[in-house]
Order: structure tokens, then C-alpha cells, then sequence
């Protein structure tokens, strides 16, 4: 009981010690010196780590906050807006020329991303994560696309090259993360298998309740 108890407490340092590191200058510069490091580095870890820490919460805990949200949808509608916005070259550069809105990075991409998917993926049905995961890898591709074809720099914070770097790398993300996705239905029958693997078992009322008709 004892190493149950310890192990979200373990989890929860290990993402703290990992967010003070994303957070810290030497890491935070490297990472935003190049565009692919900033887009698809950077601002994926923080919003996976508001994903992974949502998950360590206990399952009764994440069902309340759910059904204070008034379910799925919503929280996967805030995902969605605030993991577009900061795909957009404009947030970028205002991520770089403001530390008001760097720090509004840091914050909203674990609070408005990752743990809202966290918790609405417990719910969200076959058609609803396939909407998830279509609408992410399809925004990467369109990005991508617009950064290799487009003529001028599109983020005066990064040169036409890195652009470009960044454009390709987000379009082979968004095969590869499609050919993993189409592969998973067929494997595993739907969705990702390893956010499946973390729904909640159903209660034991409805576990034992044909058990219990019996006896009747």
C-alpha cells in the first residue's frame, strides 16, 4: 500500500524536476533558439506534462473535475484552441519578445492542453478520439505545408531555413503519427493503446450485476 501510495508522489517530482528544466535559461534558449525545437519539442513536453500529471491524480478525483467541466467535449474544445494558438507563428514570437507571455506558455500549455485531454479522454467514445487525433495530425501536416511553401519568413524570429527544417520534420510527424494511429485501429480496436490502457475499470455494481440477477 505503502509503494502505491509513493508511486504518483515519485511521478509528480519527476514531472516538477522536468518542468524546472524546460523552465530554467540554459534549457529554455536552447530549445527556442531553432523553430523545431520551440514547436515540436518544447511545447509538446509541457503539455505532455500536464497530461501525465492529470493521470496520476486518483481516478476519483479526475471523474469530479470531468463532470465540474460538464464532461468531454468542453475540455477537449479549451485543448484544441489553446494547442492551435501556439502553433501559430505569431505566438511564437510573442512567446520570445515577451516574458509575460513566455511565462503564459508555461502555464497554459500543462493547464489548457495536457490535462484537459488527460481527463477527456476517459470518456471520448472511438469517433471522439479519432476526431482528437484527426484534427491534430492534420494541423501539423496543413502547418507544415504553409512553412515549406511559404515564399517569406512566416515567424520573424526564425529564419527561412529553419523554417523550412521545421515544416518538413512537422510533416513526416504527422505520417508517422497517422500511420501509428490507422495501425493502432486495426491492433488494438481503436484509439491510442496507451491512453486506453488508463480508463477507469467500471464499477463493481455493474461488474456483478448480472451475477446479481442471478441469485434473484
Amino acid at each position: 500500500m505503502i509503494a502505491a501510495l509513493a508511486r504518483p508522489q515519485v511521478g509528480f517530482r519527476v514531472l516538477g524536476v522536468l518542468y524546472l528544466l524546460l523552465a530554467a535559461p540554459p534549457l529554455r534558449t536552447s530549445l527556442e533558439a531553432t523553430m523545431s525545437g520551440h514547436m515540436l519539442v518544447q511545447i509538446p513536453l509541457l503539455a505532455a506534462i500536464g497530461f501525465v500529471a492529470c493521470r496520476l491524480l486518483p481516478v476519483a478525483r479526475q471523474e469530479r473535475l470531468l463532470d465540474a467541466g460538464g464532461g468531454a467535449v468542453p475540455y477537449v474544445v479549451v485543448a484544441v484552441f489553446a494547442s492551435t494558438w501556439w502553433m501559430l507563428p505569431r505566438a511564437l514570437d510573442d512567446a520570445l519578445a515577451s516574458p509575460l507571455v513566455e511565462a503564459a506558455k508555461f502555464v497554459s500549455l500543462p493547464v489548457l492542453v495536457g490535462l484537459p485531454l488527460a481527463l477527456a479522454w476517459r470518456r471520448l467514445g472511438p469517433i471522439g478520439r479519432g476526431f482528437v487525433w484527426t484534427n491534430f495530425i492534420s494541423m501539423l501536416a496543413v502547418l507544415g505545408w504553409l512553412y515549406i511553401a511559404a515564399p517569406v519568413r512566416v515567424c520573424n524570429s526564425y529564419l527561412v531555413d529553419q523554417q523550412e527544417s521545421a515544416g518538413w520534420l512537422m510533416v513526416k510527424l504527422a505520417l508517422l503519427l497517422f500511420a501509428g494511429w490507422l495501425g493502432s485501429l486495426f491492433v488494438g480496436g481503436g484509439g491510442s493503446p496507451a491512453l486506453s490502457a488508463t480508463q477507469p475499470a467500471a464499477p463493481r455494481s455493474a461488474q456483478s450485476g448480472d451475477g446479481g440477477a442471478k441469485r434473484n
